[in-house]
């Protein structure tokens, strides 16, 4: 993800005063003057570099931050809609050097949209989308104001166009928000990334002091704009916060949906505690002060020089603020940053983890492009983790068009898969070592179970997820790296917590049919939830101590290094999920390796 797109607490590098009146004609038009003046983005887009192409990931939410599902997504000829999920992937996009525009649509939203600078690797995205909700009614021919809670406002004259060019005459809703820049999901909910053409056709970064998104629908739901000649003046009540930094006068700029940046047009005035603006067409507007900037990309290491994903980097300047990112694959975010700028650079795990950073160093300034490495030292604290594993269709084959989604420390990060391989490289705290995965093959529709996992530092292997999302319950393992074997279904799970014939909790997991399995578990002891070297695992079969899988594949309690994990205990008709892995010899005393994953319902 791209450092200009991604919240960090309450901060913000760019610190714009926004005032966001989303476009109100149709796509042709959307975001643009009518009149067609200001700068040409026909020479603008020279700034962009070639042609390139690029991977895109993206996670596209409403304000609550649930996903929502079948959005169109358009990234230059490329198209996509996000599945049950919100996820979208593009592969092989068309996209600049220095820019790529990413759009977002679907009816009973506002368009949305991000600007990034493309990296290598998988770009991801995240977006959310605001609704379009109706805060206000007025007429054609009245003036009328109309307000948020908040404070923010437009005040309309009455005359309107269709999108056709036509005069409206009728009842008008209005559809408004405020976004705030103390809110850290303003980044996520913002258009495009706050990067600009000012009068000169000159590129430019920008600082918010806030946004407002107004949209008019008339009463068929045909969308409207103003008349020309007409105005609104638009009122943005600023954070208490932001106060002592806000200038009197600040220049205001609208977004162009087609082109993905924002353009100079007119000047915006505080008032009190309210930037208040006068514009002549409806689009995203915003007041802001510019800068000069450079591309910037971070890529951190872990001690042994692996790139280290899903970690959260941010930049902090004296006199712009903070902007943070989260690496991909590669280790890397890039973005934007001001230009000759003194600059701290931090390092964070997750908020399960706490606030302090694992790196923190000051960097710059900078007058040109420019990139840096940073290597996370060893310690007590941070702990460098690989996860991989393999995700298969429902009939055993690798899924080449998919991804999979692991949750730790109440974060969701979402990795594409190659052939079926996946693999996640983080960096966790020391107090939590529980995580999970859950696969979804974007091509034919099915999705794994949400199965929970224990970290065995510093690989952990979960062996191979399948998505059938009609399966209820599996056991899966592997032996000797030979091919996986899969019982599905039809388990009898039985859990007490005493038994008197073990003086000890006991869990057993019956198959049943065709399902040769028998697992009889003494547990060490309550909570059972954890990482437990369990012992005692009786198998039937021959009456070998262990746990046994099959009368061909016995597991003697001779050399029997076998760990457990026991991850979830639920209650009855819930989940219980255990991996295991480790090594130990068969009833002829011949040596093999395994790891399994364990995933069934409770029955008691």
């Amino acid at each position: 993800m791209k450092l200009l797109q991604m919240p960090h607490k309450s901060f913000f590098l760019i610190v714009v005063c926004v005032f966001l009146c989303l476009s109100c004609t149709d796509d042709d038009n959307t975001g643009s003057n009518p009149q067609n003046q200001g700068p040409d983005p026909t020479t603008f887009s020279e700034n962009f570099g070639d042609e390139i192409s690029r991977d895109f990931l993206g996670t596209i939410v409403d304000i609550n931050g649930n996903p929502i599902e079948s959005v169109m997504i358009s990234i230059g000829s490329s198209t996509a809609m996000t599945d049950s999920n919100g996820v979208f992937i593009i592969n092989n996009a068309t996209v600049n050097q220095r820019f790529g525009y990413i759009k977002a649509e679907k009816a009973g939203y506002i368009h949305a949209s991000r600007a990034v600078v493309p990296s290598q690797g998988t770009n991801k995205i995240r977006i959310m989308m605001l609704p379009e909700t109706v805060v206000g009614t007025t007429t054609s021919g009245t003036q009328e104001t109309i307000n948020l809670p908040n404070g923010a406002s437009v005040a309309l004259e009455g005359d309107y166009v269709k999108p056709d060019g036509s005069a409206y005459d009728g009842s008008v809703n209005v559809i408004m928000h405020l976004l705030d820049p103390v809110d850290e999901t303003m980044t996520d909910q913002m258009p495009g990334m706050l990067y600009a053409a000012n009068a000169q056709n000159e590129e430019r970064m920008l600082q918010t002091f806030g946004m407002l998104a107004v949209e008019l629908r008339g009463e068929n739901g045909e969308d409207l704009n103003l008349t020309e000649g007409s105005t609104a003046e638009i009122k943005v009540p600023l954070d208490p916060s932001l106060m002592t930094n806000a200038p009197s006068s600040i220049p205001l700029w609208y977004f162009d949906e087609v082109n993905g940046y924002w353009i100079e047009e007119g000047q915006a005035t505080l008032v009190g505690n309210m930037y208040v603006g006068t514009v002549s067409h409806f689009s995203f507007w915003n007041c802001d002060i510019p800068a000069e900037y450079v591309d910037f990309c971070v890529t951190v290491f872990d001690s042994e020089s692996n790139p280290i994903a899903n970690t959260q980097v941010t930049l902090t300047s004296s006199n712009y603020g903070t902007t943070s990112g989260y690496t991909n694959e590669n280790g890397e975010t890039c973005g934007v940053i001001p230009s000759g700028e003194t600059l701290e650079v931090k390092v964070y795990s997750y908020d399960i983890c706490g606030e302090s950073p694992i790196y923190s160093e000051t960097i710059g300034p900078f007058v040109i492009d420019s990139a840096i490495s940073i290597t996370i030292p060893d310690g007590p604290e941070t702990i460098s983790e690989t996860v991989t594993g393999m995700f298969n269709d429902c009939n055993g084959n690798p899924v080449t068009d998919g991804y999979v989604q692991m949750n730790y420390g109440g974060q969701t990060f979402t990795d594409v898969v190659e052939d079926g391989n996946f693999e996640f490289n983080l960096i966790r705290c020391d107090t939590n070592d529980t995580f999970s995965i859950k696969g979804s093959d974007y091509v034919n529709l099915q999705v794994t179970d949400s199965i929970n996992y224990t970290f065995t530092t510093p690989i952990t292997d979960i062996g191979t997820i399948s998505a059938c999302n009609t399966v209820t319950e599996f056991v899966q393992y592997t032996i000797d790296d030979n091919e996986t074997e899969v019982f599905i279904d039809g388990f009898e799970v039985l859990f007490a917590e005493y038994n008197a014939n073990y003086d000890a909790p006991t869990l057993a997991i019956y198959g049943s049919g065709e399902n040769c399995f028998y697992l009889l578990g003494v547990l060490n002891g309550d909570p059972y939830i954890g990482t437990y070297d369990y012992y005692d695992w009786n198998g039937i079969i021959g009456g070998d101590t262990g746990f046994n899988i099959s009368e061909c594949n016995d597991i003697s309690s001779n050399n029997n290094a076998i760990i457990f994990n026991f991850t979830t205990l639920g209650d009855t008709n819930e989940y219980i999920d255990i991996n295991f892995s480790g090594s130990y010899e068969d009833s002829l005393g011949v040596p093999h390796t395994i790891n399994g994953i364990i995933h069934v319902l409770r029955d008691n």
